[in-house]
């Protein structure tokens, strides 16, 4: 299909993106926020970012411990997710209210949430201003997976861990595979049998 497409201004339209649940500690308060802008920047080394405005309650907590937990939920927690997105730090405690439990992480000093499947420890390298949010740029330290989620051989199946998407103000359960990445140039194993 061709599309015939209009032509709007500039805005944040980049869909889907993971709908997270970032945890954060400085100086014995704890926290959780969702964040939706967040990804890859960097595979050698391993680098990610969130961008988060200055004026969230968490803002503070990740930039003066440097430090925080990408969380990646399961569309049993999307209910969670929206909620830790609207509701202050400041004023909920948002893990009671959700019902999230905690563990430590091995290279960072904020709790990851153990209803989460993957938990990403991030160290910030910088912190860029853009505007009405502030990226944070960081090395990724540490992954923590759910053994339920590794195969035989170790993988990790994420197709497995019912994780959900955003776009464009909703969420999303992610759908049916259509591909995995290099399918499109891989060559067809052709069983070749011996003459005899």
């Amino acid at each position: 299909m061709i599309y015939t497409k209009e032509h709007w201004k500039g805005s944040v339209i980049t869909s889907p993106l993971p709908p997270t649940l970032v945890t954060c500690a400085h100086d014995g308060k704890v926290n959780v926020l969702t964040v939706a802008w967040t990804g890859i920047l960097c595979t050698r080394p391993p680098v990610t970012y969130i961008s988060v405005r200055p004026e969230r309650y968490s803002y503070e907590l990740i930039k003066q411990s440097g430090e925080f937990v990408i969380n990646l939920p399961t569309k049993e927690l999307v209910r969670a997710v929206d909620w830790c997105g609207v509701r202050s730090g400041a004023k909920y405690d948002k893990f009671e209210h959700c019902g999230l439990h905690t563990e430590d992480c091995v290279n960072v000093a904020v709790p990851m949430i153990s209803e989460c499947p993957v938990s990403i420890e991030c160290k910030v390298r910088e912190v860029v201003s853009l505007g009405s949010h502030d990226m944070f740029i960081a090395d990724i330290v540490g992954i923590n997976a759910a053994r339920e989620l590794l195969d035989e051989s170790g993988k990790l199946c994420l197709e497995k861990a019912d994780l959900i998407a955003y776009a464009h103000g909703d969420y999303f359960d992610l759908g049916k595979k259509l591909g995995s990445f290099g399918y499109s140039v891989r060559k067809n194993k052709k069983r070749t049998s011996k003459k005899r």
